[in-house]
């Protein structure tokens, strides 16, 4: 694996499928009115037959997590990344099982960032993959420990990140740059430049150095996927976006070379006091972007969900576990 050049690095595919393994949302009943968005109860009948919901029996449940599924469709072939890894030590196995998905296809794994609502299930899902060496794209800061600054000046301490020691199944690749993955056809974007000035980090985020909670509110390991489907453009996929979503959609562009924005699908970190003040100006950077399909999940927050549904009614779907999208 290589990182990519600019202007041109990422190859072209022919499509993508995209499924939510773990999202904070379960919805099985809303219809979906939108050409190549699929619910679970709709793909899974369509794809393994009628009687398989009846046997099977168990729908996939949800979490404060996120983790997406990516099939790459290239030349007759398919190539298999799981992008995150949700917040409890098998949601995402279990989900998997229920949604019929065998997670020995994958053969790369991408985490978004260390914290833990996307890490929780790593070491499981590691095994559950059960390839030696596979590669997981990773970043320094992910093993450092980190927390949330409470009003009272205290800080509440997320759960670490696995040790090298748990993942010795893991061929651990650290990058801050674009790295190229599945032959080409999926690009991590490496650390991605704050250049917007309305996307100021995660102001409550700290970082234990020396024993002492620091302010740290960038999260430089923050990091998106960036595939490019033919004849339609860009798919941005993001964990949290603590980059911010309109930073990291344009440095998805400008890594590649590509202008044309199809979807931008994942989290996009607008919710609590702070951060919902940047909802009117990610609004309106996101309508001059004007992607296709917009489906923004996990911490994104109703508030700003419901901005977008109203901005960008064609293209906004809401996220429920298990669903499809093809692109």
């Amino acid at each position: 694996m290589e990182a990519p050049k600019q202007n041109g690095g990422l190859r072209e595919i022919d499509s993508v499928e995209i499924i939510s393994l773990m999202d904070n949302s379960v919805d099985f009943l809303s219809t979906i009115d939108k050409k190549g968005v699929h619910s679970f109860r709709h793909w899974t009948k369509k794809r393994y037959g009628e009687d398989w919901m009846h046997t099977h029996a168990k729908l996939p449940i949800g979490e404060h997590g996120f983790s997406m599924l990516i099939r790459v469709q290239d030349e007759g072939q398919t190539r298999s990344i799981l992008f995150d890894t949700g917040c409890s030590p098998e949601g995402i196995t279990e989900n998997a099982s229920r949604m019929g998905i065998d997670l020995r296809e994958v053969e790369c794994l991408v985490l978004s960032h260390g914290h833990w609502d996307h890490t929780g299930g790593l070491v499981t899902a590691l095994a559950a993959i059960n390839k030696p060496e596979l590669p997981v794209i990773i970043h320094e800061e992910m093993f450092r420990t980190r927390g949330t600054a409470n009003p009272d000046g205290t800080v509440r301490k997320y759960a670490p990140f696995p040790s090298k020691q748990r993942m010795p199944q893991a061929k651990l690749i650290e990058t801050k740059q674009p790295f190229a993955v599945a032959g080409g056809t999926v690009l991590v974007t490496g650390e991605i430049p704050r250049e917007i000035p309305f996307e100021k980090g995660y102001q409550k985020h700290r970082v234990l150095e020396g024993g002492t909670w620091k302010a740290e509110p960038w999260i430089p390991d923050d990091r998106g996927i960036v595939l490019n489907v033919k004849g339609k453009g860009l798919v941005v996929l993001s964990g949290c976006a603590h980059a911010g979503i309109i930073n990291t959609a344009e440095y998805a562009q400008k890594i590649t070379g590509i202008s044309k924005i199809y979807a931008v699908i994942g989290g996009f970190h607008l919710v609590g006091k702070e951060n919902e003040k940047r909802i009117e100006p990610t609004v309106n950077a996101l309508k001059q972007i004007n992607p296709k399909l917009i489906v923004p999940s996990h911490c994104t927050g109703w508030k700003a969900m419901f901005a977008i549904a109203e901005a960008l009614p064609e293209a906004f779907v809401w996220n429920s576990v298990g669903n499809l999208y093809e692109v």
